[in-house]
């Protein structure tokens, strides 16, 4: 496991603080990395699209995944809800020659983090605010008020643990973070520009 080869770049945020924008770009930008895609019991939504967002599993298949020790990471992030990292995941981006990017919730990062240590660059996407934030989940228009609400919530607890993780970029003017993004990728895998 503890090979120089296999660095790995975790993003992770709560929920809105934009991750998942930042991820697409680095993949865009950086021919080296390869998108983990991970496992979720919670439905598909409109416009996702099975192996390309997750792996859409039921709870009871995702238990036994658990059971038989074949996730690197999982959480229950919501009653029944599970997500995850299928341990085939690494092996498939790693066999292709490519780093492994996550884009995972704040625990799952911090979890890979203690698996591989100084092997994974963990970064942490923090909203301006808590209140833009909110905005920004409302205006997806994908939660019923009682989901969002139960977001809300847990946003405030992931966000103490920013000072976990090896970098923060605070999401408030897209392309700054794009840059602080880019920099920190170039720098943790000896990329020249």
């Amino acid at each position: 496991m503890n090979n120089p080869d296999h660095k790995m770049i975790v993003v992770s945020a709560p929920s809105g603080a934009g991750k998942t924008t930042i991820v697409k770009h680095l993949l865009h930008t950086f021919p080296q990395l390869g998108f983990s895609v991970s496992a979720t019991s919670r439905r598909m939504r409109e416009g996702e699209k099975e192996g390309r967002e997750y792996y859409y599993i039921s709870s009871n298949e995702f238990r036994l995944m658990i059971d038989l020790g074949k996730l690197l990471e999982w959480q229950e992030v919501y009653p029944d809800k599970f997500y995850g990292t299928q341990v085939s995941e690494v092996e498939r981006i790693t066999k292709n020659g490519q780093f492994p990017v996550f884009d995972v919730d704040v625990v799952g990062g911090l979890n890979i983090k203690k698996m591989y240590g100084d092997q994974a660059l963990t970064i942490f996407i923090r909203p301006p605010s808590y209140e833009i934030l909110e905005s920004r989940l409302r205006s997806r228009a994908t939660d019923s008020e009682e989901s969002l609400q139960k977001r809300l919530n847990k946003v405030r607890w992931e966000l103490s643990f920013e000072k976990d993780f090896d970098q923060v970029i605070i999401n408030d003017i897209l392309e700054d973070s794009f840059r602080k993004a880019d920099t920190l990728v170039k720098n943790f895998l000896g990329i020249q520009s």
